[in-house]
């Protein structure tokens, strides 16, 4: 391959999705990481294509919540002492976006980029021969007792005004969907539709083998910067229009061409355990307690949860072990020995939604990062808009809501 059109930074699902969108339109393309395909987040997911999350993150719920959560240092969402002042900005724009007319905003924005994401995933599996890692197995989300029901029943109500299908279920009915739940879980909520890969890391080393059958390049490199005409790498300058992807990291780069963006980490925790360890049916969302339960190739995978607490601490692995002995509880059968922990940065904004548009001040580098939870989910959509833009394409969906411009000017 000659000179790159495009260089895509970061070789995660976000970056490989959008390289391969790129390739598809005719697009000669240049991947770079500092660690090469799915040495991220992207691997140790929990492999869910989360299409019926339409709500923000930030919400009136959450904030409701936070004040019980942040007391406990083992709880659904944390962060650590010594992070609380340098994340303090980030979480006063997250209340602010908390506000009833911004969560409808948001919630119109996400559910767009959703619909767009779903419709994009199938027709990127077929053209990439990838069908067959697709799986429909069904979301159950458990509640225990009837308030705890009651409570998330204006949200399902919201849902279904989205077109989003589902049946509340009780008692038995739980049993009959999956086996083996604690009955202190007495209600509960299935989602047919809900879709999952099965296993996030097999996906997305798919996805680089596809960039390079289709003559694109993988280059292992770390990028320091971006330049008038390009990046500066420890490989040499490499000049051409860039996508960044770099997850957790893009905010870093950003700043090096003078844009300040609030991109913070959810530090997200989990453990795989051997796939005979449970019978699991379907993915389980334990919502009050903020984890999931999920069946991959490689293992049922327990984890969840957020820690804001930055790129640079070291990981509090006490976390994981904490899901895993309320998984234990929740699933009275669960055998959990033989786990494996993880802990990966998954970048999280503070209004919830992405960052898909170009850099302020830098119409030749498009931004594609900020997913939090959700980057495995909105990848195919989000190639379709990087894609979009790089042909002079009209995005099919309005992309003001996610601009990078929508924090400030640059500095």
């Amino acid at each position: 391959m000659g000179s790159p059109d495009v260089m895509v930074v970061g070789a995660g699902v976000i970056g490989l999705s959008a390289a391969l969108a790129a390739q598809a339109r005719g697009l000669r393309v240049r991947v770079i990481d500092r660690e090469g395909p799915a040495a991220g987040a992207s691997a140790g997911n929990a492999g869910a294509f989360a299409f019926t999350d339409i709500f923000p993150l930030a919400s009136p719920r959450i904030i409701r919540q936070a004040p019980k959560w942040l007391l406990d240092p083992l709880g659904p969402l944390t962060v650590p002492p010594r992070y609380v002042h340098r994340i303090a900005p980030w979480m006063l724009r997250f209340w602010r976006a908390s506000w009833p007319a911004r969560v409808r905003a948001s919630t119109v924005a996400q559910t767009a980029l959703m619909d767009l994401s779903k419709s994009a995933l199938e027709a990127s599996l077929e053209r990439e021969g990838l069908m067959g890692m697709l799986r429909r197995d069904g979301q159950l989300q458990v509640y225990e007792g009837e308030g705890a029901w009651g409570a998330s029943l204006p949200s399902w109500a919201v849902r279904e005004e989205h077109g989003i299908a589902f049946r509340h279920l009780r008692g038995e009915e739980i049993a009959e969907v999956q086996p083996g739940l604690s009955p202190r879980f007495t209600h509960a909520t299935f989602t047919p539709s809900w879709y999952s890969i099965s296993d996030p890391k097999d996906y997305t080393l798919a996805l680089a083998e596809r960039v390079r059958a289709k003559g694109g390049q993988i280059v292992i490199a770390e990028v320091r910067s971006l330049t008038p005409d390009g990046v500066e790498t420890s490989a040499g300058r490499m000049q051409g229009r860039v996508v960044l992807a770099a997850g957790a990291f893009s905010h870093r780069l950003a700043r090096t061409a003078g844009v300040r963006i609030p991109l913070e980490t959810e530090r997200g925790y989990n453990t795989t355990l051997p796939a005979d360890a449970f019978d699991l049916r379907v993915h389980i969302t334990f919502e009050g307690h903020g984890f999931v339960v999920s069946k991959l190739t490689s293992g049922l995978r327990v984890g969840g949860a957020v820690e804001l607490g930055g790129l640079d601490l070291p990981p509090n692995f006490a976390r994981a072990e904490a899901m895993l002995t309320k998984a234990a509880r929740f699933l009275p059968g669960l055998r959990t020995e033989g786990g494996k922990q993880w802990m990966g940065f998954r970048p999280s904004l503070p209004d919830s939604l992405p960052a898909v548009g170009p850099l302020p001040g830098r119409p030749d580098v498009i931004c594609a990062f900020g997913h939090g939870h959700l980057g495995l989910t909105q990848s195919a959509g989000t190639a379709e808009l990087v894609a979009d833009l790089l042909t002079g394409q009209t995005p099919a969906i309005d992309l003001k809501p996610f601009s990078p411009a929508r924090f400030g000017r640059p500095q």
